[in-house]
């Protein structure tokens, strides 16, 4: 019995030690007791904010607009029509009909039961108002019945809308003007420019003083 004992616990011993060994060579290979990463390693680590598949900055509804054609959003209609009907005189379906819907009131189309989240909104289906609903009805307007979770391409959006303006007409389309650059952006430039004009400044006083006369434009270069 006793050299049972013996030769269990001498197992069980040696079990230990090929754990330990298996141990310190892991962390060795792996470098487990460095601080410092092997060369040309990265981190990997979850960054906040750093979301795969986030959206990228989106440009006002107009600029869209001006870069889409109703023939791309009559291909982005066909997910609508199973609710809606864009034809004149058309029907409501699941959905209301929205011929003529650009710029007409909200929940204003004639035999459709709409939800109170559109009925007690209000105002009218711009084009700023179209985009934001087209692309999150749940979001815009929460508590409507509609289901579509929304389009997340601006162009799409904008695409559908002019499909739908040709469809019943609505606004003009207005024009897209890019928004001047924020307030400190371009101060480089901006000093450059003036340690120029500062230069050819001291350089016609100097003149001046000699009795020579520059123009602006002359000063300018």
């Amino acid at each position: 019995m006793n050299d049972r004992n013996n030769t269990i616990f001498g197992w069980v011993l040696f079990s230990g030690v090929v754990a330990l060994g298996a141990s310190i060579a892991s962390a060795t290979y792996f470098q487990a007791d460095d601080p410092e990463l092997p060369e040309g390693v990265e981190p990997g680590y979850f960054i906040e904010g750093a979301v795969a598949g986030a959206e990228e900055d989106v440009l006002p509804v107009a600029y869209y607009l001006n870069q889409g054609t109703a023939a791309a959003g009559e291909g982005v209609f066909a997910r609508c029509q199973a609710c809606h009907n864009v034809n004149a005189g058309g029907a409501n379906g699941l959905g209301p009909a929205l011929h003529g819907i650009v710029g007409a009131p909200k929940a204003a189309v004639a035999g459709f039961d709409y939800s109170s989240a559109l009925t007690e909104m209000g105002g009218e289906w711009t084009f700023e108002n179209l985009d934001a609903w087209l692309a999150n009805p749940r979001q815009y307007a929460p508590g409507n019945k509609m289901s579509f979770p929304g389009l997340s391409d601006p162009q799409a959006r904008a695409d559908v809308i002019l499909y739908m303006r040709e469809n019943g007409g609505g606004p003009p389309i207005p024009e897209y003007v890019e928004e001047a650059p924020a307030e400190g952006e371009g101060d480089e430039d901006a000093g450059v420019e003036e340690g120029v004009t500062g230069e050819a400044a001291g350089t016609a006083a100097e003149q001046n003083a000699e009795g020579d006369t520059l123009t602006a434009t002359e000063i300018s270069q």
